[in-house]
């Protein structure tokens, strides 16, 4: 099946501009069950974005982050390609006022991701990637720099919450790297990494709907990761996964070397 990565672009882009930007600091929100944030933007973004994907693409099926988790094991088990959607990510960031938050949209085939679309409205940047074709932002080819760094002089993005207690605390005392932040939404931090913006990163448990576009995006910027027990990072499943990143080589060597990974 053949998919238009223009019209899908526009399918998010559009979503985004109509129904999260107009709501952009002006929703309440409340607590999930597993404690995250839930606006009336998430619902919105979803159920317009499922429509439209199975109006152009009725032999899919569609998996939102805003299911049950019953309906997400069953789609996931599906022969069908699954679009993975996670409508708002950076939820708690969008109802403060942080600008920083984004669309993500993957699509899953035979377990594997072929597509992958991370929107950020309020920069109007789109970066986009399928599997025969690179990474790209706003339609230009995205390559991952080059960093020429070395461990103790690059930007970490970390998030400490879902670490370890013994792994964060080390982090603190050694410092392994230059400086370090921390901006809450998984899918434009991985598409950031891909833009140089930062050059590391580590996260202790994201869920797929998290991690699947933007992680996807950057391995096909050129970008090296793999979970904290060495995996690779996407598998066809529910099961938060653990992330470590970099954003070429010989740092990726450098970074799982300190945080004593050994990539299989």
């Amino acid at each position: 099946m053949q998919y238009d990565l223009a019209r899908l672009q526009n399918i998010i882009v559009t979503a985004a501009r109509e129904e999260l930007l107009p709501r952009f600091t002006r929703v309440e929100r409340e607590h999930k069950a597993d404690g995250s944030f839930l606006t009336e933007a998430d619902l919105a973004v979803q159920k317009r974005v499922a429509a439209e994907l199975l109006q152009h693409w009725p032999d899919t099926v569609f998996l939102g982050e805003e299911m049950t988790s019953a309906q997400q094991a069953e789609l996931l088990s599906s022969k069908q390609p699954v679009w993975c959607l996670d409508p708002l990510d950076g939820t708690s960031n969008f109802a403060a006022g942080i600008p920083y938050f984004a669309i993500s949209l993957a699509l899953l085939d035979k377990g594997e991701v072929v597509l992958g679309i991370v929107y950020d409205p309020l920069r109007d940047e789109c970066f986009a990637a399928s599997k025969a074709d690179g990474a790209s932002m706003n339609g230009k080819p995205l390559q991952a720099p080059a960093s020429g760094l070395e461990l103790k002089h690059a930007t970490a993005l970390i998030d400490f919450k879902r670490l370890a207690p013994e792994l964060a605390v080390r982090l603190v005392r050694e410092l392994p790297y230059a400086s370090q932040r921390s901006f809450g939404s998984v899918a434009l931090d991985w598409c950031w990494l891909a833009m140089g913006r930062s050059h590391i990163y580590l996260h202790g448990r994201s869920n797929i709907w998290d991690y699947a576009a933007g992680n996807f995006i950057f391995s096909k910027a050129g970008g090296y990761s793999c979970t904290l027990e060495g995996e690779p990072l996407f598998v066809n499943a529910l099961q938060p996964r653990s992330s470590v990143g970099a954003v070429d080589k010989t740092l990726f060597q450098a970074w799982i070397g300190w945080l004593d990974i050994r990539a299989q």
